[in-house]
């Protein structure tokens, strides 16, 4: 394709799921209360986690900054997302894609390393319960939690900006719900090796932590016998429906598989509750 035939994009046209018009009122509705539980579970898990000094620990500390990523996550998709299907023009401006492409893509590499870390975490925790406080220590894994930020918005801010600084043709129309960088690359004009090499080293590096994850498993059931977890895997062969269920319901269900079944959550979440209780009676 010649490298002068492009336009300079203002906007994008957002096409995914739009021909089941029959389920936009349907998946507003869905999203807008994923949403909301969303906020409210995680929200809950950082309030408890930063308010009772018993779940000053690096597990929850893991996991306020996961519940803190999802709910950036999901803030950061979900709004739009909502008013594309209420709109009659579905479309989102260049500078709204850019910081949603950045941001998802961000959260979604730093969700990725910071679960190995908490993999880890509870590596150290199970397999060398006498030497856990010495080992995860506060500077590990406050610095440990910051790397995982860092580098998981490097990554996207590269890739992002390689993406965006390159020139479109002049199709606008984004076959997806959100601003994802493969859609992106569908509507560039000129050369995108460089951005997939790119792509395809960080996914190689993103899949690190994954084996890290696995291998602190195998530690784990090696030391407990007796877990055995059961895994599921969906075959949706929508691209848009697997990007909905990452970015809506994997958020609204970490709370509750990471947390909720916790002892210690439920007492402190029982203690804030009667504590609020008793200043409204008050």
């Amino acid at each position: 394709m010649r490298m002068g035939n492009y336009s300079t994009m203002t906007k994008f046209f957002m096409v995914g799921l739009s021909k089941y018009l029959e389920l936009q009122l349907f998946l507003f509705v869905l999203c807008l209360i994923m949403h909301v539980i969303i906020l409210l579970g995680n929200s809950l898990l950082i309030v408890i986690s930063t308010f009772d000094s018993r779940l000053h620990t690096p597990m929850y500390f893991f996991l306020g900054n996961l519940s803190f990523l999802d709910i950036c996550y999901t803030s950061s998709s979900i709004p739009p997302m909502l008013v594309i299907f209420k709109s009659e023009r579905k479309s989102i401006s260049f500078i709204g894609c850019a910081l949603q492409m950045v941001v998802s893509l961000g959260l979604g590499s730093t969700e990725c390393i910071l679960l190995a870390v908490m993999a880890y975490d509870r590596y150290v925790a199970i397999c060398n319960p006498l030497r856990y406080p010495i080992i995860m220590n506060r500077m590990l894994y406050v610095h440990m939690a910051a790397w995982s930020w860092i580098i998981g918005c490097l990554n996207s801010l590269v890739q992002t900006v390689l993406t965006m600084v390159l020139p479109f043709c002049g199709n606008n129309v984004i076959d997806h719900i959100t601003c994802e960088i493969l859609a992106l690359l569908k509507l560039i004009c000129s050369d995108i090796s460089i951005n997939v090499l790119i792509m395809t080293v960080a996914n190689v590096l993103l899949v690190i932590p994954l084996l890290l994850i696995f291998i602190s498993y195998v530690f784990i059931l090696s030391s407990i016998l007796r877990i055995n977890s059961p895994k599921s895997k969906d075959t949706n062969k929508s691209d848009e429906i697997i990007g909905l269920s990452y970015g809506v319901v994997t958020p609204m269900l970490n709370p509750i598989i990471y947390s909720m079944k916790d002892k210690e959550v439920k007492e402190a979440m029982k203690k804030v509750l009667s504590r609020h209780l008793n200043l409204l009676k008050s």
